[in-house]
C-alpha cells in the first residue's frame, strides 16, 4: 500500500489515513518490524517528517519460516523448548509454575503454556501431560501430542523405563546413598515417610551421588526410580540434608529464593522409533555459590 503526501506530514499521521481501523499501537509495531518505508527507505520513527511529494509505503507482513514461526510462538507463550517433532514437545519447566492445574483451576500453568502453543501452529493442535513437576522443582519436562503417544510414554514411565536425573543444592555435608521409602500425602498435599506400606502409601526410590562438596552444602547428582511428590526433598530431609530453601522439610537456609531442585535429563525411547533419545539441561550455575568450599 502507497500514498504520495500533498504538505509536510509527521509519519505517524500519514500511517492513520492509511490504515484508519488500526490502533497507534499496532501503527507504531508496524514501524519497529521495519515495515514502513518513505521514499524507498525503511523508517522506525513515528515522528519522522514526510515531505511534500514523497511516497509512504506499508510493506506486506514478512512470511516467517516454519521454524520462525515456531520460536516466535514460544516466545509470545514464554516457553523454553528443548526439543519438538510431531509426536512429543520436551521443555523447560521454571520453577514457581504449576506443570498443570489442581482443583483451583489455575490458568497460568506450564500445560496450559503448551496447548496454546501447539494452538496457534495448528488449529486443532494439543499436548498431553505424560507426567509433572513439582512446582517449585524446575527443569526438563515432556508432553505428548496425541493420545497414543501420551499412552505410550506413561507406561515407560510406569514400566520405570524412563531415566530421571536431577541436581539438587542440599543443606550440610552429604555422602553417597539411597532412599527405599513408603510416602503418604494427608489432604494438604505434605508428604511423610510411614513406617510400613499401607494402602494410601507409594514407593519411592531415590539415588544420590556427589558433584561438589562445601564446608556447609553439598551439590548433588540425584537419580529417581519412581516420581512421588516431594519424593527428593522428603528423602534428603531425612538423610538429614535437607535441600537448600526446602523450608516445608527442615531446610534453614534459602540463599537463591528457591528451592534447589532442578530436573537435568531425561531418557526415554521415542514413542514412535523405539529409539532411545535423552535431553539435557544446564542447571543453574549460581547454585555453586552457595558451596563454601575450605
Amino acid at each position: 500500500m502507497k500514498r504520495k503526501v500533498e504538505q509536510e506530514t509527521l509519519l505517524l499521521d500519514v500511517l492513520k489515513i492509511m490504515q484508519p481501523q488500526a490502533s497507534t499501537n499496532v501503527l507504531r509495531k508496524m514501524l519497529t518490524n521495519r515495515r514502513i518505508t518513505v521514499e524507498e527507505k525503511i523508517i522506525h520513527r513515528a515522528k519522522h517528517l514526510v515531505l511534500a511529494g514523497e511516497t509512504v509505503e506499508i510493506r506486506p507482513k514478512p512470511k516467517l519460516s516454519i521454524e520462525e514461526t515456531r520460536q516466535t510462538s514460544a516466545e509470545t507463550h514464554s516457553l523454553d523448548i528443548i526439543f519438538e517433532d510431531d509426536a512429543i514437545l520436551v521443555v523447560e519447566k521454571p520453577a514457581g509454575l504449576l506443570s498443570v492445574a489442581t482443583d483451583r483451576l489455575e490458568v497460568d500453568t506450564l500445560h496450559n503454556r503448551c496447548v496454546e502453543y501447539c494452538r496457534e501452529l495448528k488449529k486443532k493442535g494439543w499436548c498431553f501431560i505424560v507426567h509433572r513437576l513439582d512446582k517449585a522443582t524446575s527443569g526438563l519436562m515432556v508432553f505428548a501430542k496425541t493420545e497414543d503417544v501420551k499412552r505410550d510414554l506413561q507406561e515407560q514411565f510406569a514400566e520405570r523405563l524412563v531415566h530421571r536425573h536431577y541436581v539438587a543444592l542440599v543443606e550440610g555435608v552429604a555422602e553417597p546413598g539411597q532412599a527405599i521409602q513408603h510416602l503418604v500425602e494427608d489432604k494438604n498435599l505434605r508428604v511423610f515417610v510411614s513406617d510400613k506400606k499401607t494402602k494410601t502409601s507409594k514407593h519411592a526410590i531415590t539415588t544420590w551421588d556427589i558433584l561438589e562438596k562445601g564446608d556447609e552444602s553439598t551439590l548433588l547428582s540425584v537419580v529417581i526410580e519412581t516420581g512421588r511428590r516431594h519424593q527428593i526433598r522428603v528423602a534428603m530431609a531425612e538423610n538429614g540434608t535437607p535441600v537448600m530453601g526446602d523450608t516445608m522439610h527442615g531446610a534453614t537456609t534459602n540463599l537463591h529464593g528457591r528451592i534447589c531442585v532442578h530436573a537435568v535429563a531425561l531418557e526415554f525411547l521415542h514413542p514412535l522409533t523405539d529409539d532411545p533419545i535423552r535431553f539435557e539441561s544446564n542447571f543453574n550455575p549460581a547454585w555453586r555459590h552457595g558451596l563454601k568450599n575450605p
